[in-house]
């Protein structure tokens, strides 16, 4: 018997329908941008959809073909914006790169995307002419300005101005409908192991995990809410908050370069922010400024911190002190990035506080459109109960099954079907909240047992005389692998080794407490503002434990 089929309007899912939406329904409203030339910059997403249309046209008149990718260093701006969009809507390819990069990684990405066309902010100029002569497939440079801060000199050949190309633009170009699995942006991992991997997304998977991104057991955004996304627009698209802004028509405020936390503490101020989102070293910086000077913020209400596990004291202060609700998430470039967001059910209302807070100190509940398993070594599930830890694997219409331009698969294969390996370790408990424990390969082996490194750290950034921590394994004669705890003191503040380790005393197992102490000047960090624990192995290899 031949199926029935639906009768409905087929109308692929487009990235240019998100911004001709907010254009048509909330074009009045605002889109402010903290500009690299000093300035603040005001318009609407009626202007910007305008522009981007007149940036696709242009980069057609460049001789950009449907597939080609355009690549971005940039900060998080109005132009920037435009460019996901004017690529992407066009049937390009939009390359985010990451700035904070070594240039010899930068060159690399670029080259192994074969970007034709690279658009970049005032701020990376000298970057960018360094890197010229190692780009040969790129053949047109655009500087995200206008005609009165274009650079006088430069070494670029044929240096293009973007303000001169939209200007030269009609606007009458229409947004074209193509097959929704379309490439439409393209992002590398930080390439921690090995050369970066490329993470190529789809026009549908974009909308798709819009969707998911803006319901309200994610980030739960709409019409009324102010959104300033601090973690950067070339890290994984923000978040995916250039998207959902438009989406439900909200509106949008970049920072531009200006993170520091007098900066942003006046941008989320003057702006009536209410919603937020970044990595835990951003919101250690802001949080740190509003404490010295005693002040409090007046509408920002929510923030959605991931990148790396945000400590439970910072948690703790952003809503005691600041009555700032922190959702803790997790994700990663290959999910687009978002897998979880740590919210309440309503069974957990009836909790005294303290249990409330155990939970959402968990990377928290899929949302839906992906899936979840724990294994262990040997592939097989592990059961949810909040204690078995094992290898985390993800599956989902937003999660890739290959990387751009590697012919095997990553996949691994669990009862009958294809799932991603995160590479993270966790643990799942009955009401299917997952919680990080490790890094596959910064877990601390000790006689057979793991050791967290996470649960480590937040420990230690508890203490009120710790400004970060990060632990990792030393080698011991015995015991293979013993914890080394790596301290930054906050400025003036005394701590001893002995006052550190006993901090730890009740809160974990005695044999999980690390067995030494070292104070450092700061921690490394990689691009995107985690803990490089690889190079922190590296600097503590030669550390002989007091145990050993």
């Amino acid at each position: 018997m031949a199926r029935l089929m639906g009768q409905m309007m087929q109308m692929p899912l487009m990235i240019s329908s998100l911004l001709t939406h907010a254009a048509r329904h909330a074009g009045d409203t605002e889109i402010v941008s903290k500009r690299v030339e000093g300035d603040l910059h005001r318009y609407t997403y009626r202007d910007a959809e305008l522009r981007a249309r007149k940036l696709a046209q242009a980069l057609a008149r460049l001789g950009c073909e449907p597939g080609d990718r355009v690549a971005t260093l940039a900060w998080n701006g109005y132009r920037h914006f435009e460019a996901y969009f004017g690529v992407s809507g066009s049937g390009l390819v939009l390359h985010t790169i990451n700035p904070r990069l070594f240039p010899e990684q930068i060159a690399w990405i670029a080259n192994d995307a074969a970007d034709r066309v690279l658009c970049f902010d005032l701020t990376f100029l000298p970057l960018v002419e360094k890197l010229a002569p190692q780009l040969p497939s790129v053949q047109h440079y655009v500087v995200l300005t206008g005609r009165s801060h274009f650079p006088a000199q430069t070494s670029l050949p044929n240096l293009l101005c973007y303000e001169d190309l939209v200007d030269a633009e009609d606007g009458t170009y229409r947004w074209p409908e193509f097959d929704e699995n379309t490439a439409s942006s393209i992002c590398y991992t930080s390439g921690t192991t090995g050369h970066p991997k490329g993470a190529v997304y789809s026009h549908r998977s974009t909308l798709l995990h819009t969707y998911g991104l803006v319901m309200p057991d994610a980030m739960g955004i709409g019409g009324a809410d102010v959104i300033l996304p601090v973690v950067p627009m070339f890290h994984v698209n923000a978040w995916g908050t250039p998207y959902a802004a438009p989406m439900v028509g909200a509106k949008l405020v970049f920072p531009g370069p200006h993170l520091d936390g007098k900066s942003l503490y006046e941008l989320l101020e003057a702006e009536k922010v209410s919603f937020s989102a970044g990595v835990p070293t951003v919101w250690l910086g802001l949080i740190n400024f509003a404490q010295a000077g005693k002040l409090k913020f007046s509408t920002l209400r929510r923030t959605v911190i991931g990148g790396s596990a945000c400590p439970p004291a910072m948690m703790r202060t952003l809503e005691s002190e600041f009555a700032v609700q922190v959702i803790h998430a997790w994700g990663m470039t290959e999910m687009s990035p978002l897998g979880t967001l740590s919210l309440l059910k309503a069974k957990h209302a009836a909790l005294d506080a303290t249990a409330q807070h155990r939970i959402l100190e968990k990377q928290g509940k899929v949302i839906f459109g992906v899936d979840m398993a724990i294994t262990d070594d040997e592939g097989a599930a592990l059961p949810w109960d909040g204690q078995s830890s094992g290898n985390l694997v993800v599956r989902g219409p937003w999660v890739i099954q290959s990387y751009f331009g590697r012919t095997e698969s990553p996949l691994v294969a669990l009862e009958g079907r294809q799932w991603f390996p995160t590479g993270d370790v966790a643990a799942i408990d009955a009401d299917a909240y997952m919680q990080i424990t490790d890094r596959s390969k910064d877990v601390i082996k000790s006689g057979g047992e793991w050791i967290s490194s996470i649960e480590l750290e937040n420990i230690a950034m508890a203490h009120p005389a710790v400004l970060e921590a990060a632990a990792i394994a030393c080698s011991h004669p015995k015991w293979d692998e013993r914890p080394l705890l790596v301290v930054v003191r906050k400025p003036g503040a005394e701590l001893s080794r002995e006052q550190m380790l006993g901090f730890f005393e009740g809160k974990i197992a005695k044999w999980q407490i690390p067995d030494d102490v070292a104070f450092v000047a700061e921690i490394p960090h990689t691009a995107t503002g985690k803990i490089q624990k690889l190079k922190l192995r590296e600097m503590f290899k030669g550390h002989r434990l007091p145990t050993a």
